[in-house]
């Protein structure tokens, strides 16, 4: 299998990498039959994209053979974010049939994670995902993987989310925070629901830490006196022992 290399610009801090863990246990809590995931959002410029992609690396750097499927074949961003080098085959050369499924795998760095990137913009992106490529490709690698992890286009602009999602066995929702009103979530939630698709949850994005006070200070109080007290007397019983012991 060919290699590519990700160049990852999101720097994530410790909270960053809590929430994603907390994240992938949840959904690792869905059961064993939860393996294609398909993530979608309302509009574009949600975090969609980016929080797929985490999801995918935070699998992979747990030990999970995950293929990451980017579906956004009308708009992808992923190859020019991560800044992947040179020419490659996409999702669409095999939608189209020009090329076999395992010529559009790649392997990313040394990682357990694969990806299928998107490929050249299509003009008949729905139909593609009608057809019974798509279908096939998540049914063809369902056992090589742990997780397939797709990254679908907006629901609240074009179909094609749910489309991808009627083949999926289940959807997580982004939300920007205090940028999407409840009815267009909703109408996302319904037309997800009319494919059939379990739901398995809504991801809050972009949420202001500096003014979500109380649960900053709550967990930075409760988390920092607890743990503070217990490596507080931990240090000191060692620091007794190691003076004893030089004596």
């Amino acid at each position: 299998m060919q290699k590519i290399i990700l160049r990852r610009p999101e720097q994530l801090d410790n909270q960053a990498r809590e929430a994603f863990k907390a994240l992938r246990t949840n959904i690792l809590f869905c059961g064993d039959d939860v393996k294609t995931i398909c993530m979608t959002s309302s509009t574009p410029n949600e975090g969609k994209t980016s929080m797929s992609m985490q999801m995918a690396l935070s699998f992979a750097d747990a030990g999970k053979h995950v293929l990451f499927v980017d579906a956004d074949i009308r708009r992808s961003v992923i190859e020019g974010r991560y800044r992947v080098e040179g020419k490659h085959l996409g999702l669409t050369h095999y939608m189209t049939g020009q090329n076999d499924l395992d010529e559009v795998i790649y392997q990313v760095g040394d990682s357990l994670m694969d990806i299928i990137l998107a490929g050249p913009t299509a003009p008949n992106p729905t139909e593609l995902l009608e057809g019974p490529r798509f279908q096939n490709l998540l049914e063809a690698k369902r056992d090589s993987y742990d997780y397939i992890i797709v990254d679908a286009p907006p629901l609240g602009s074009v179909i094609d989310a749910a489309i991808i999602a009627h083949h999926a066995d289940g959807a997580i929702i982004v939300v920007e925070s205090c940028a999407i009103s409840y009815k267009l979530v909703q109408n996302v939630k319904q037309q997800l629901e009319k494919s059939d698709c379990r739901i398995l949850g809504v991801v809050l994005n972009k949420v202001n830490m500096d003014k979500n006070g109380y649960y900053g200070s709550y967990y930075g109080r409760y988390y920092g006196k607890y743990y503070g007290k217990y490596y507080g007397k931990k240090n000191a019983y060692y620091g007794d022992y190691g003076s004893a012991q030089s004596k």
